[in-house]
């Protein structure tokens, strides 16, 4: 299932709208952790194509049990942003006092993988979810790697 997003920055919060009626019938709960992520991955990667490229951009999802979609329920969820520019990431440093700039420094401490590949004059950044609980150690482990990240960010363009 797919999203066109233009290039204005109303679009994150119609992105956020879309991504949670696509959560229903999906299997993931609007008040599971995993639902509160995706959106907030949503809204990166969407305000990263939105605000960085200002071009039209392309929101995916793949959601195990849906309808259609004969998946089992350990499979990941998956989000892409498809946008027309065709420059890669590229890492960014930024001060405590910076109020942006950490989009994919984010997207890197919240998903189990993420990634980006060309994809016709453009690109696509992807992240992906575990349906599967992490074990309370991990979040401990979490917490120091999340603190590596301490003034890097990535900007998407």
């Amino acid at each position: 299932m797919q999203l066109e997003i233009r290039p204005d920055p109303a679009e994150v919060g119609r992105a956020r709208r879309w991504a949670r009626a696509r959560l229903v019938g999906s299997g993931v709960g609007a008040d599971e952790p995993l639902a509160e992520t995706l959106i907030l991955l949503v809204s990166e990667l969407v305000t990263n194509a939105v605000v960085h490229t200002g071009r039209p951009a392309v929101l995916r999802l793949s959601l195990p049990g849906g309808e259609a979609e004969a998946e089992s329920e350990s499979a990941p969820v998956r989000l892409e942003v498809a946008d027309r520019s065709g420059l890669a990431p590229v890492p960014r440093w930024v001060d405590g006092e910076a109020t942006g700039g950490r989009g994919l420094a984010l997207v890197d401490g919240l998903a189990d993988r993420w990634g980006w590949s060309r994809e016709g004059a453009g690109k696509s950044i992807w992240c992906e979810l575990d349906r599967c609980e992490r074990p309370q150690q991990d979040t401990k482990v979490y917490d120091i790697e999340a603190a590596a990240y301490e003034g890097l960010a990535f900007e998407a363009v």
